[in-house]
C-alpha cells in the first residue's frame, strides 16, 4: 500500500491549507486513517484521525474546532483541511493507515498504523 501526501507549503498565521493523501489500496474504505506531524526534536503526534467508515472524527485538543479529516473511499483519499494556522504547527505531516479495522485499537497511537506516507512540510509563519 502506498500513500502519498501532497498539500504542503508555507502560508501565514492565521491562513488555511488543505492536505491530501492518496492511497492505492484497493481496500482503502476498510482502513482508518490518521494525520501525524512531527517538529525538529519533538516525538510524532496524532494530529487527527477518522475511523474506517469516516463516521467519527478524533482530534488533538491542539487542533479542535480549526482542523477538520475527512475520507474520500471513492477516490481512496483523506483530507485535512486546516484553518487559522499557528507558528507551533510548523511540521512534517504524515499519513498513516492501519489495515485492520476489527477489534480494539488507540488511533493516537502510530503503532497502530500498519503504512506511512513519506510526509509533507508544513511552515507556519508568524
Amino acid at each position: 500500500v502506498q500513500l502519498v501526501e501532497s498539500g504542503g507549503g508555507l502560508v501565514q498565521a492565521g491562513g488555511s491549507l488543505r492536505l491530501s493523501c492518496a492511497a492505492s489500496a484497493r481496500t482503502f474504505s476498510r482502513y482508518p486513517m490518521g494525520w501525524f506531524r512531527q517538529a525538529p526534536g519533538k516525538e510524532r503526534e496524532l494530529v487527527a484521525a477518522v475511523s474506517w467508515s469516516g463516521g467519527r472524527t478524533y482530534y488533538a485538543d491542539s487542533v479542535k474546532g480549526r482542523f477538520t479529516i475527512s475520507k474520500d473511499s471513492a477516490k481512496n483519499t483523506v483530507y485535512l483541511q486546516m484553518d487559522s494556522l499557528k507558528p507551533e504547527g510548523t511540521a512534517v505531516y504524515y499519513c498513516a493507515a492501519r489495515k485492520y479495522y476489527r477489534g480494539s485499537y488507540d488511533l493516537s497511537e502510530p503503532s497502530e498504523y500498519n503504512y506511512w506516507g513519506q510526509g509533507t512540510q508544513v511552515t507556519v509563519s508568524s
